[in-house]
This record gives structure tokens, C-alpha cells and sequence, in this order.
């Protein structure tokens, strides 16, 4: 009999609105995931402690961990706090560092674990990866997706805009990144999952092409939206290919060889999207790339994050190196420093001509 259908890991719920943050408690009890009440919240000393007091008389049943930072050390120490509490599931209240330490200790003591995101940087808030920083630099770690995600719109708008800015950037950095594993499977004969592949992509172009700005609710709701089916799609291929191409390849570069001067992952990686696109040579969508992440407020050359040409041209010629073994569209063309610095020129004169 031949397999007719598949099954999609997939959070059982996904709460998108002004508001969600006051139903948390009944959406745990009703869901099942903790009708008894034994939580471990795990927040920062910024937004999740300021939510701590609202929160609190609902969660009665909650035990409170401040999370030192987004690394390996900090995560593991988190579960180890954690692991004799007899907890229900864990609950990562904050932003992008503590939903991957929140995502990595649920993990590590085998608990399921509920996201509310408290900003809209990057498309971890979903995803079966935790990005940790390490004693070698940075890591990427398998982890479970989420079992429950709330993001609240009110929230979201108390947050500084450069982490809306973030999030648009990475979203929309799918379209490039999908490109790039279309490319292997051209040149390769790598697999492209469609479905994983066809939600990365329509979740990128959906931030793209929708004509709201960082203070709508609509424009916040797709964007949230489209950094879940993000997460999903990579949880749906297995590996991080739906949403990470040369785009990201190019931002692991600035990071490793600027790391004190690094700018957001959103930013960077935009930046990237908008340039590999033109090196595919398709012109017309790089500056339509470029003008949409211009209209939302983020930079589209590298002088603008504070890299000098020379040094932008460096982190592409460098790129590689930081996917071993991934194929994009720097891989395929083998550029020298200076032919990047050609298309780079080029791309610059493009998008702000």
C-alpha cells in the first residue's frame, strides 16, 4: 500500500492577536498541556521580567528562571534548574535568545515547550533549531518545535521597532534561500522538499508584497504568520534549507569576522537576500527586494549596518566556508574577491540608483 498522505509536525495551537498573552493559562488547560499548572517559565530580565507581574496571578502553579543569555552554558544550566520541579512543560517567554535556551533545556529533560514571543526578530520563534552561542563561536541544535506559540500583537508593538525590522528581513531572506536549493537540485540533483519549499517562500513573499507598515496589525499578523510556516517548513524538510541559503551564509560571515560589530541577523541576512538575488541575475526582483526592505526601514548596502565594501566583499568571499557542504549561488559561480567586488559595485549602483 503505498504511503497517501504524511503527517506535518506542527504546533496544536498558534495564537496570533492583540491580546493572546491573558488567555496563556486557558490555552495550556485546554490544550492539555498543563492542566495541572506546573510550569517552568523561563524569561530575560527585559521584556519577560516586566510581564513576570502580569502574568503571574493567572500562573500560580508557575516557578520563574531569569535566563543569563542565548548560550549552550546558559541552557544547559537551565535544565538543569528545571529538572526536578516534576514540571508539565516549559514556557519561553522573551525574545529570540530565550525561546532557543527555553526550546534547547525543554529538550535536554524532555518536556514539551510553549513559545510567546515578545518580538518578532527572527524565525526561531517556531523552528526545530536553537541557535546557541558557544565556546567555537555560534551553533545550530535540533531541537523539538514548539508545541504551543502565542504571539500578542500589544506586545509586539511595546518592543523597540528594529526587532519588527529583524523579523522582515529574515522572512523575507526565504525567497532567496529557496532559490538557492533550487539551484542545488538543478546543478546537484539535491531533493527540494515542495511542500517545505513552497510555504518558506510564499511566507517571504507574503511579507513582501503586503502594503503595511511596522505599525499594522494586519502587516504584524502576516508577518508573524510567515515566520511560523518559516519554522514549519524547516521542521517539514528535516534541516534548515527552506530558510537559509548564501543570504544567511553571508550574515554567519559578518559575524564571525566582525563579531564585535555585527548588525541584527535580520538586517544582515536581507542584505544578503537582495545581493544573492542579484548574483542569479534576476535584477528586477533584487530591487524589488531592495525597496521593500528600504520602505520597512532596513538597510539595503553594507555601509549602511557600518562594513566598508572592502570588508562586505571579504565576508562573501568568506561565506562558504561557514555551510560546509551547502550549495547556493556562491558556491556555483566560485567568484574571485574581485569579481565579488565587480557585482557588488554593480549591485549597489542598482539599488540606490
Amino acid at each position: 500500500m503505498p504511503v497517501l498522505t504524511r503527517l506535518i509536525p506542527s504546533p496544536v495551537v498558534v495564537d496570533i492577536r492583540p491580546g493572546a498573552l491573558d488567555d496563556l493559562a486557558s490555552v495550556l488547560a485546554d490544550q492539555r498541556i498543563s492542566q495541572s499548572g506546573r510550569l517552568a517559565v523561563a524569561i530575560s530580565d527585559g521584556s519577560g521580567a516586566r510581564l513576570r507581574e502580569r502574568l503571574a496571578p493567572a500562573l500560580p502553579g508557575a516557578d520563574w528562571f531569569e535566563v543569563g543569555g542565548g548560550t549552550i552554558d546558559a541552557a544547559v544550566r537551565l535544565a538543569d534548574k528545571m529538572k526536578s520541579g516534576r514540571y508539565d512543560a516549559v514556557v519561553g517567554l522573551g525574545g529570540g535568545k530565550v525561546i532557543d535556551c527555553a526550546k534547547y533545556s525543554a529538550a535536554r529533560i524532555g518536556l514539551p515547550m510553549v513559545a510567546v514571543a515578545t518580538n518578532l526578530s527572527h524565525d526561531g520563534i517556531c523552528s526545530p533549531v536553537s541557535i546557541l552561542d558557544n565556546d567555537a563561536g555560534r551553533g545550530s541544535y535540533g531541537v523539538p518545535m514548539p508545541i504551543a506559540l502565542l504571539i500578542d500583537l500589544a506586545v509586539i508593538r511595546e518592543a523597540p521597532i528594529r526587532f519588527v525590522r529583524s523579523g522582515i528581513g529574515d522572512a523575507m531572506s526565504n525567497i532567496s534561500a529557496v532559490a538557492d536549493w533550487e539551484l542545488s537540485h538543478r546543478v546537484n540533483g539535491e531533493k527540494v522538499d515542495g511542500l517545505a519549499a513552497a510555504m518558506a517562500r510564499q511566507a517571504g513573499e507574503a511579507v513582501l508584497r503586503h502594503p503595511g507598515g511596522c505599525g499594522d496589525d494586519g502587516f504584524l499578523t502576516v508577518l508573524s504568520e510567515g515566520l511560523v510556516l518559516s519554522g514549519i517548513a524547516m521542521s517539514i524538510a528535516g534541516h534548515t534549507r527552506p530558510s537559509s541559503g548564501a543570504c544567511h551564509e553571508i550574515s554567519h560571515a559578518l559575524d564571525l569576522l566582525y563579531p564585535a560589530r555585527a548588525a541584527s541577523h535580520g538586517e544582515q541576512v536581507g542584505i544578503g537576500a537582495a545581493f544573492a538575488t542579484h548574483l542569479r541575475g534576476d535584477r528586477d526582483s533584487s530591487r524589488t527586494m531592495a525597496d521593500a526592505l528600504r520602505r520597512h526601514g532596513l538597510p539595503v548596502v553594507a555601509r549602511e549596518i557600518g562594513f566598508s565594501d572592502e570588508e562586505f566583499v571579504r565576508a562573501v568571499a568568506f561565506a562558504p566556508e561557514t555551510r560546509p557542504g551547502r550549495y547556493t549561488i556562491l558556491e556555483h559561480l566560485e567568484l574571485s574577491p574581485a569579481q565579488i567586488e565587480d557585482a557588488y559595485g554593480e549591485y549597489v549602483a542598482s539599488v540606490t540608483g
